[in-house]
């Protein structure tokens, strides 16, 4: 029985290595020996990237053919650098340094040494090139853009950097990969898979054909086209209404959370970031320190809400029955409170004041009041600060939104640990942070934070995730996009403070924004606005907010505006958002005079002010 025992044992690893040496030879020497052996050319066949739509099937991407120069250093031979680089355009030290890069990526395999040749350069060189041991030409695509909007958006593909070779086994030096926008988002669907090419060479290091027929070869699959939910036409009129202005716009259709348009001003033309000049224009917008062009202002840039934040204290309030829809207050145009009789001040008009005129007319005292109350509730601010803080989290606000878009910012939504932290040996209250009544103190938010609270404002009381994907060719979108988030209010409560933001537009801060035939809800902001020059706190003009949907009944776009130093919120954010407005239901715009006045002012000057070296304040 040992025997037998022993017998098996030496025949079962008898077996084992016959098996590995098999493998050895015939299928690892003719496939992953491949990689190694200096016989054999490796050559990529790039796919075709995906094409990029937007929702009503306009295309806004497609490609166009491009060639690169590709250098296998171990090959190089000796050669005329001045000739080479007279042929390429380029100078001796950009040539060593491709050069040097690409040995370092590796001596034996292909890289790319100078990429994006247009037709004609390649024409020229494709015959010149064979004099130069160890280069090559490669066909490949880059994108050709159908539009000069939306940069933001669609984002642009470049170079990988190490991170995206060490961390993606699927990009080799030279490779393209999406870096902002939904080139990035959807990096994944659109880049397709590469084919490969095995070439044979001979002693003399000539390429003499197919290596084994074929026999390894990969075709090409290409990417994945994919339609957007942006509507190409109002992202086109938002960015055209946000000439000369810097600032941010996004809509979203309530019932779905499909981003109709996502403006981030000043923008550029996504061209530019595409071809051998990429490089030169893409340093050019990223030193614009004023404009920041590749600043998506629309996603990350975070400031205090301003007064829209109104509603959500009122929503908090009534949900939390420490203030209902027909209790009154008397505003003397100023809210006094604290041990130190501190003042808030209100230009409402004064007087009697219930929800529904103080939403229409923006009364600080209103909502310091409903504040208050809602905190004083509980024994505890802490306590208070926590149940508060919850039921504006619940419209995400403070929280990334899970969004499907390259880049975003959490923003801030303090709470009760907030607060203990802030002041551990003082007993704060309500009135110690009572500024997060209208929307300033520590409150801070983007503009598609403060579109997504009014979508779930027109949705009474649920929002679905915002998102940019409509559909993917030969997929479904992700399902997170179709779920319903419900806030922490109850459903009735909204009814009266929709009411409120409509009386914004029949007789309140924006009446005289009305759009003929639509029935819009919306509400007035204006942020205060710091800086520091030359250490100086200093006050600029205040940021012009407004956020609104329509129509009131059956909500189609909820929109949420910010123009930097726009001055009060109707000025300007509120104009725009009208417009906007108009353009999506109506398909044009009967609002001429306001479209010209919007279109023809520039608050260039305004942002030139930081910098002209001479401090200045604001008188309120």
């Amino acid at each position: 029985m040992r025997k037998l025992l022993l017998l098996s044992l030496v025949f079962i690893t008898g077996a084992i290595f016959i098996g590995r040496l098999f493998y050895l030879q015939v299928y690892q020497d003719e496939s992953d020996s491949l990689e190694s052996d200096n016989a054999i050319r490796k050559v990529y066949q790039y796919p075709k990237r995906g094409y990029i739509y937007d929702r009503s099937g306009t295309l806004l991407v497609a490609n166009q053919p491009t060639y690169d120069v590709v250098v296998v250093p171990r090959e190089v031979e000796k050669l005329d650098t001045v000739l080479f680089c007279s042929l390429l355009d380029i100078d001796k030290s950009q040539f060593l340094k491709s050069y040097n890069r690409a040995k370092r990526y590796s001596p034996r395999l292909p890289s790319v040494f100078l990429s994006h040749l247009s037709k004609e350069d390649y024409a020229f060189l494709s015959e010149k090139l064979r004099k130069f041991k160890g280069f090559y030409v490669q066909k490949r695509a880059v994108r050709d853009y159908q539009t000069e909007i939306g940069a933001n958006v669609l984002g642009y593909i470049a170079e990988v950097n190490p991170d995206n070779i060490s961390t993606d086994g699927y990009y080799k030096l030279g490779d393209l990969i999406g870096k902002q926008g939904v080139e990035k988002s959807y990096e994944k669907d659109l880049r397709g898979i590469k084919g490969v090419k095995y070439i044979q060479k001979d002693i003399y290091n000539r390429d003499i054909g197919s290596y084994k027929n074929g026999q390894f070869d990969t075709l090409p699959l290409p990417g994945k086209n994919i339609t957007l939910t942006i509507d190409a036409t109002l992202q086109e009129y938002g960015e055209k209404l946000m000439q000369n202005k810097m600032g941010g716009i996004v809509a979203i259709e309530p019932s779905s959370g499909e981003l109709l348009t996502i403006v981030s001003a000043p923008s550029y033309n996504p061209s530019l970031l595409v071809g051998r000049e990429r490089s030169k224009n893409y340093t050019k917008l990223y030193r614009d320190s004023i404009h920041r062009p590749l600043f998506d202002k629309a996603l990350i840039r975070m400031h205090v809400p301003g007064s829209p934040f109104k509603t959500l204290v009122a929503l908090a309030a009534l949900q939390e029955n420490v203030i209902s829809k027909q209790e009154t207050i008397f505003c003397s145009e100023k809210y006094v409170y604290g041990k130190n009789r501190r003042v808030m001040k209100c230009h409402c008009g004064g007087g009697y004041r219930n929800l529904f005129s103080s939403i229409s007319n923006s009364c600080n005292s209103y909502f310091a009041m409903a504040f208050r109350k809602t905190i004083d509730k509980y024994d505890n601010a802490s306590v208070g600060m926590d149940v508060w803080s919850d039921h504006i989290k619940s419209f995400g606000l403070g929280n990334f939104l899970g969004n499907d878009l390259s880049v975003g910012k959490k923003g801030n939504i303090p709470d009760g640990a907030y607060y203990d932290a802030w002041y551990p040996d003082f007993r704060w209250g309500a009135t110690t942070v009572l500024s997060n009544a209208i929307g300033q103190g520590e409150i801070l938010v983007t503009p598609i934070q403060l579109a997504n609270m009014t979508a779930a404002i027109a949705n009474k009381g649920f929002y679905l995730t915002p998102h940019i994907i409509k559909s993917i060719e030969g997929e479904s979108i992700n399902e997170k996009f179709t779920e319903k988030k419900e806030t922490t209010i109850h459903p009735s409560y909204f009814e009266p403070v929709i009411e409120g933001m409509h009386k914004v537009y029949t007789n309140g801060t924006a009446s005289f924004l009305k759009v003929p035939g639509i029935d819009i809800c919306g509400k007035t902001g204006t942020a205060e606005n710091f800086t520091k020059i030359d250490g100086v706190k200093t006050q600029l003009t205040d940021h012009s907010i407004f956020v609104a949907f329509a129509p009131k009944e059956d909500p189609k776009i909820a929109i949420a505006v910010l123009v930097e130093n726009g001055y009060y919120g109707a000025r300007w954010a509120g104009r725009i958002a009208s417009l906007m407005i108009e353009k999506y239901l109506k398909g044009e715009v009967s609002l001429k005079y306001m479209e010209r006045l919007v279109l023809n002012k520039s608050l260039e000057e305004e942002y030139l002010k930081p910098y002209s070296g001479k401090p200045f304040k604001i008188n309120k």
